[in-house]
Formats: structure tokens, C-alpha cells, sequence
């Protein structure tokens, strides 16, 4: 049993340090990091982590002002690691499961990740332990949860853009640039992680730095070498590579 941890620390350090403790630690997952407080809101949102270690002072928005954006959309366990001991009592008051006073040691980190460990697989049991299970097997397993709207950052604003409004996501290093017809915004993550938060029935991947929102496709013009000129609603032209031909289904499924 494996959980995913994101860590949001200001001091490039600190994050080194914490990312270092958890190489021993096999049943934790580091899936990102965030340097400040508007990255640590789009990290957690995006990917959905069940443990951030959280620093209090940093810039933009505080770990307090951080939990208050994410809380209605997302819950997860959180540690608490600052310089500061005059936070203490407002982190247990938000429900954190451990405060890390820095400097801590490996030792201090290592009870701190098992006091974790327990409630972390008691919430993975419930999840995975339905209470009504004859009623569940009537109706059949449930709709795996995709993606519906996705939160982007301009400038110090946060907002969402609903992903029926993405004409398509293309790749550029650690970032993603996300089109819709108005608006170009750039996100922090990975397309392949991406990727599989979004319903397949809206959207595949046609070439190793894109994905194609089904539904603002116009035509395919076939090109060369098994490829194809993908001709958007908008007027835009984008390549559909021979590397992604088995994702012709989707489009052809989108329109049935």
C-alpha cells in the first residue's frame, strides 16, 4: 500500500531534506513539490495527494491560508514543518496529525510519518470497504471520477476553467499550457499524470506534448506517413503523430 505525498516548503532545502528522510520510506510517494503558497493550492487540487507536508510561512498565501482554499475540494493528512513553534496550536486546531519544529532529525521525521501511517490506511479501507455492499453490487462499480473543471493561476488570482471549455493541453517541460478559445493558461504538471484524470470519451493524446479535446475537433486530414492534420473548430492545426494512431478510436467514438 503506497500514498502519495506532496511537499510545500519555500526553502529549496527544506524540500531536499524532506525528500531525502522519505527515500526510506517505501510505503510514501513524493508526486510533486511547491516552493510557495499559490503553487501548493494548484499541486494539491491537481494531484490530489493524501499526505502534504506543509511549511506555515511562505510567500503568496501562508500553509493556514493554503488548507482554507483546498479544504472544500480536498482533505488530506497533513504535517506541519516550520521554524516556529507559535503555530502549534493553531495546526492541531485544523486537524494536522503532526507539527516537525525545524531543525528536525531523521528520527523525529520517522515518528511523524508513522503517527500518519495508521489514519492513512484507515481512510484507504473505508474507501475501499463499502458499507452497503449488496446494494453496490446491484448497481455495478462506480463511475470512475474525472476531471470537470480544472484550477489555473494568473498572475496572484486563482480561478477554474471548465475542461468542456479546453480546446487542448500541449506540453512544454514541467508545465502545460492549457487553450481554451478566449485564453491560454500554464499549469505545473505532468501530461502523462494529466492524462489520466481526464475522461477518455472527451479527450485523448495525439502526439507525445498534446492532448486534444474531442469535441473541438472540426476534421482529420490525413498527412504523411500515417499521420494527420487535426483541424480545430477554432482554426487551429495541430499533428496527430503515427506514435498515437490506436487513439483514432476516441475520436471516432466522439463521433458516433
Amino acid at each position: 500500500m503506497r500514498f502519495r505525498a506532496l511537499i510545500v516548503d519555500d526553502e529549496q532545502i527544506s524540500r531536499r531534506i524532506i525528500h531525502a528522510f522519505l527515500r526510506d520510506e517505501p510505503a510514501i510517494e513524493v508526486v510533486g513539490e511547491a516552493a510557495n503558497g499559490t503553487e501548493a493550492v494548484l499541486q494539491i487540487l491537481q494531484l490530489r495527494p493524501d499526505l502534504v507536508f506543509l511549511d506555515v510561512q511562505m510567500p503568496e498565501l501562508d500553509g493556514f491560508e493554503v488548507l482554507r482554499e483546498v479544504w472544500p475540494h480536498h482533505q488530506p493528512f497533513v504535517v506541519f514543518t516550520t521554524a516556529y513553534d507559535a503555530y502549534a496550536l493553531r495546526a492541531f486546531e485544523v486537524s494536522a496529525t503532526d507539527y516537525l519544529l525545524k531543525p528536525f532529525d531523521r528520527l523525529r521525521f520517522q515518528q511523524a510519518v508513522e503517527r500518519v501511517k495508521q489514519p492513512l490506511a484507515q481512510r484507504r479501507d473505508a474507501v475501499a470497504s463499502p458499507a452497503l455492499p449488496p446494494l453496490l453490487a446491484a448497481v455495478g462499480p462506480p463511475a470512475p471520477a474525472f476531471l470537470q473543471r480544472l484550477l489555473v493561476k494568473e498572475q496572484r488570482r486563482l480561478f477554474f476553467v471548465k475542461t468542456a471549455d479546453i480546446l487542448y493541453f500541449e506540453a512544454d517541460r514541467n508545465y502545460i499550457s492549457v487553450h481554451t478559445a478566449t485564453h491560454t493558461h500554464l499549469i505545473y504538471q505532468s501530461l502523462t499524470q494529466l492524462e489520466l484524470q481526464l475522461a477518455p470519451l472527451d479527450f485523448t493524446r495525439i502526439n507525445r506534448s498534446c492532448i486534444v479535446g474531442l469535441n473541438h475537433i472540426a476534421e482529420l486530414e490525413t498527412y504523411f506517413n500515417g499521420e494527420y492534420l487535426v483541424k480545430m473548430h477554432n482554426g487551429e492545426t495541430l499533428k496527430w503523430t503515427r506514435n498515437y494512431r490506436d487513439n483514432l478510436a476516441a475520436f471516432n467514438g466522439a463521433q458516433g
